[in-house]
This record gives C-alpha cells, sequence and structure tokens, in this order.
C-alpha cells in the first residue's frame, strides 16, 4: 500500500495578545519564547506578516532555528503581488518576495500562499500568466505555491485545469464569508478552516473536528474530500501532504482548534 502523505496543522501567526496569560501561552512567558511555545504544540505555522512587508535573511534563520525537526512554516505571499489590477506583470515582485531570505527556513520552508481579495474576478488569460510566474525553486530550493481565491468567477473549470498543469494548490478555505472551491490541484492539499466560534472552547464542536479529520485522512491517502463544491474533473488518486490552518474566525480559539485536530490525526 502506497504511504499517506503527511498531515501538518496550524494557526495564523504567534503573536497575539488573547493566547497570553495563560490562554495558550503560560503566564509570564516571555514574548521572545512564544514561537518555541507554539511550535511544540502546532505543527505548522502560516506566517501572515510576509503578507505586508519583508524581512531580513536573518529573521527566517532565526525562526528555523526556533522550531522542532520536522515544524514547517508556509508563508503569506506580498501583497503588492496579489492587490494588482493586473497580475501578468508581477514577475519583479514575485522575485523580490521570494529572494527576500525566505530559502534560510531550510527545510522548514512550506508552501506560499498567495492569497487574492474577494473582488479579484478571474481572468483566464492574465491569471494563467500569474501561474507561469511562480518559480519552482529559488537559490536550489524546491518552492510550493498554493492560490487562495475568493470571487464566485474562479468556478471555473478553466481555473481548476490551469492550476492543475501549474502543480498549483487550490486552497480549500471553509468559511463563511465567501464561496469555496473544494477541487484539488497540486500534489499538496491546503486548507484554511476560517469559521471558528468564541461560543465552542475548541473553535468547533466536536463532531465538526472528527469531520476534518476524516477530510485530511482522505486528502493524504490521496481521495477527494471535504463539503465544498467541485468545479472540474475528478482528481488522480495519489498520497499528498495536507497542510491544514485554523485562521480567522474567533482567532482566540484557534490554538485549542489546531490541538484539536492534531489530537485527531496525530503528528508527523
Amino acid at each position: 500500500m502506497t504511504k499517506a502523505g503527511t498531515i501538518r496543522v496550524g494557526i495564523g501567526g504567534w503573536t497575539y495578545e488573547p493566547w497570553r496569560g495563560g490562554t495558550f501561552y503560560p503566564e509570564g512567558l516571555p514574548h521572545k519564547r512564544e514561537l518555541e511555545h507554539a511550535a511544540a504544540a502546532m505543527t505548522a505555522i502560516e506566517v501572515n506578516g510576509t503578507y505586508y512587508s519583508s524581512f531580513k535573511p536573518a529573521t527566517f534563520a532565526n525562526w528555523a532555528k526556533a522550531v522542532p525537526d520536522g515544524f514547517v512554516f508556509t508563508l503569506k505571499a506580498s501583497r503588492y503581488v496579489t492587490n494588482r489590477k493586473l497580475l501578468a506583470g508581477a514577475g519583479e515582485s514575485i522575485a523580490r518576495f521570494v529572494d527576500q531570505g525566505i530559502v534560510e527556513l531550510g527545510d522548514r520552508l512550506g508552501p506560499i500562499l498567495w492569497q487574492f481579495m474577494a473582488t479579484k474576478k478571474f481572468d483566464a488569460d492574465d491569471f494563467g500568466a500569474f501561474l507561469k510566474l511562480l518559480p519552482a525553486s529559488h537559490a536550489g530550493v524546491g518552492l510550493r505555491h498554493a492560490v487562495q481565491v475568493r470571487h464566485d468567477s474562479f468556478r471555473d473549470p478553466a481555473f481548476v485545469d490551469m492550476a492543475r498543469a501549474a502543480g498549483v494548490a487550490i486552497v480549500n478555505a471553509w468559511s463563511d464569508d465567501y464561496p469555496g472551491i473544494g477541487d484539488v490541484s497540486g500534489d499538496f492539499v491546503y486548507a484554511r478552516f476560517e469559521n471558528a466560534m468564541s461560543a465552542e472552547e475548541q473553535g468547533f464542536p466536536a463532531a465538526t473536528h472528527d469531520r476534518f479529520a476524516d477530510w485530511a485522512r482522505d486528502w493524504a491517502s490521496g481521495a477527494q474530500a471535504g463539503d465544498l463544491p467541485l468545479v472540474g474533473t475528478p482528481i488522480d488518486r495519489k498520497p499528498r501532504d495536507v497542510f491544514a490552518f485554523m485562521i480567522n474566525g474567533a482567532k482566540e480559539r484557534a490554538p485549542a482548534a489546531a490541538m484539536a485536530l492534531i489530537d485527531r490525526v496525530g503528528r508527523p
């Protein structure tokens, strides 16, 4: 039997005031040790700060040193790439993003998330040109890419086909705020569970966590999963790594939600 892909589960960032004082971080934990604590509890973190600004190579290197073997950071790509009218002209901004020192993360570098505004509509020619700009590697380090689109016009088989041809993952985003696309495209799955509830101690009811765990295991084994509608043709069945994040929604519940899912799917 072919081995299933690796499932990693995490949160968005690690600096958030409501997580301090015993909610997630122990009382009195120095802020400089918060990444270390979060990385011990999670198996991945999605870095949001890289969407707003660039960082020095030494910063990425220090992040890599602070986390255990097997831990992975995914990076949200620069808004200067995704928040533009014509994506085909983003080549220079893409180059700046990947050349800022992200390769210093080494084997801790996971997929790059290219997130688009909910107002961004699907233009087949322009989006196809953008996908061709995404580099397969940089400085000898392989790069993986995921795109999160949030406009209904992307419910187009042509979009799914071009993402698959490029080897780029379509983000499976479970949200109340915009329509999602459930098709699997790249050789990994990127899921964002964005509608956690403050009233639930672990963000979601236990039955929902059970369902998320089933999805993650199905994706890892190569099956199509999830409740989001499909747009394209069925996928080829092959094991895929899975990156699942509890993010946005009731953010104060995100660590508990992620740990609840890790309890169900295990650690790499």
